[in-house]
Parts: structure tokens; C-alpha cells; sequence
């Protein structure tokens, strides 16, 4: 490999770049944290203060919907409020219906259960689940999984390394789902929120950055239209070309 082959420190540092803001677009950010945190916190702080499983209840929805309010006011992306709304309504009515205030985790808990198995089965097919998340904010849609090899690989180990670490958080949680009280379970499951997730991204970002740069697919198709633009302006030209030949020639 000549030294024209070798990648700049200016292409690595692009790439890099790159694949912090698509990580950062993808799972939400320091704002998408703190939305994923706050209901939970607020529902865990309520009922450890007064035992009230419907007040707490309410206050964690209704933040939920605050959270929502905001971004709609903003006009920011509702993606991940609107996905913690759902998921504490689900708690809310599951704890409601039960009549257990624990059972206000536990659909969230299966959630995380169903996603580390996801990130695991589908890297065992071939297509990494963080593959087929990030494919699209990259612009390589699924390039990577039959011209990219060295990214397909890093999307597989970044997508172990959730499964794995989801799944670590499960061994701890479900436990706890059954021998704790509800103020225990809650408060270790706030404390579960961020330094995981945190340490997945990190991962992500560390085997991305290390990988072959993105194909952009959605480049190679624009420049495939244009070419294909030309190519017929080109056609029509020759056409109107030759036709006035043959009318100056008649």
C-alpha cells in the first residue's frame, strides 16, 4: 500500500467525527438521556416518599407528556419522548392493573430482556442490529453487509457488546424484580439507566471509528441519475442534430 492509500489524520478525524454525530442522532443524546431517566426518577422519588402507586403513576406519565410538549413546541424530533411516553404508559397500566407497584418496571425490564436477545440472534444471522439502526444515518443503508466487510464486522461486534451488556443488566434487574421492594428495584433501576447505555455507545464509537469509512449509497444513486440525465440529454441532442441535418439535406 502506497501512501496514497494510507487514510489522512484529516479522513480519520472526518470519519470520526462523522460517527459521533450519526451515534448521537441515533440514540438521542444528553437530552434523549435525560428523557429516559426523568420518569422513572420521578416515579421512584414519589412513591419512596409517600407509598402511593397511583400518584406516582400519574406524575411519571405526565412528565412523559411534558417531555413531548416541549420537543413538539421546539419542533425538535419526538422519537425518543414519544418512545418513553409508551413505555411508561405501558408501566402505568400494567401497575395499575396488577395493583403492584414493581409491576411498573417490569414491561420496561422485558424490553430490555427482548432487545439484548435481539442484538444477539440477529448478529447470529448476519445482520447486526446496529447495522441495519446506524446503515440508514450513515447513508449506506446495507452496503455494508455485502461490500464493506470490515464494517459489517464492527457493526457485529457492537452489537454483541450491547446484547452482552443488556443482558448483564437483566441478570442484575430481574433479581431484584423478585426478592427487592419496589423503592430498591427502582432506585438500582435509575442507577442502571446511563452508565450501561453509555458504555454500549462508547463501544460503538470505538469499533466504528477503527472501521472502513461508509459506503454512501444514496450518492452512488444521485450520481447514477445524473449520469443517466446526461446520457439522454446527450441522446436528445444527437437526435435534433441528425434531424436537422436531414431537413438541410432535403
Amino acid at each position: 500500500m502506497t501512501s496514497l492509500d494510507k487514510p489522512t489524520e484529516d479522513a480519520q478525524h472526518d470519519s470520526r467525527a462523522v460517527t459521533e454525530a450519526a451515534l448521537f442522532e441515533a440514540f438521542g443524546g444528553v437530552r434523549g438521556m435525560v428523557e429516559t431517566v426523568v420518569p422513572g426518577l420521578l416515579f421512584v422519588t414519589i412513591y419512596t416518599i409517600k407509598k402511593d402507586l397511583h400518584a406516582s403513576a400519574i406524575a411519571a406519565l405526565a412528565v412523559s407528556l411534558l417531555l413531548v410538549v416541549v420537543r413538539l413546541v421546539k419542533r425538535d424530533t419526538i422519537k425518543h419522548a414519544f418512545s418513553g411516553v409508551f413505555g411508561v404508559a405501558f408501566g402505568v397500566v400494567f401497575a395499575m392493573m396488577t395493583g403492584n407497584a414493581k409491576d411498573f418496571y417490569l414491561p420496561g425490564m422485558l424490553y430490555t430482556l427482548g432487545l439484548a436477545l435481539a442484538y444477539i440472534i440477529t448478529t447470529l444471522a448476519g445482520v447486526p442490529l446496529i447495522g441495519l439502526m446506524l446503515g440508514p444515518v450513515f447513508r449506506e443503508n446495507l452496503s455494508w453487509r455485502t461490500r464493506n466487510p470490515g464494517r459489517k464486522k464492527a457493526y457485529a461486534k457492537a452489537s454483541w457488546a450491547w446484547g452482552l451488556i443488556l443482558l448483564a443488566k437483566c441478570a442484575i434487574l430481574f433479581p431484584l424484580y423478585w426478592w427487592a421492594d419496589t423503592t430498591q428495584l427502582g432506585w438500582v433501576l435509575v442507577a442502571l439507566k446511563i452508565p450501561p447505555f453509555l458504555l454500549a455507545v462508547w463501544l460503538t464509537w470505538v469499533f466504528l471509528a477503527k472501521a472502513p469509512p461508509p459506503i454512501d449509497v444514496f450518492a452512488e444513486m444521485e450520481a447514477e441519475e445524473r449520469a443517466e440525465n446526461e446520457r439522454r440529454a446527450a441522446e436528445r441532442e444527437q437526435g435534433e442534430a441528425a434531424a436537422g441535418r436531414h431537413r438541410r439535406e432535403g
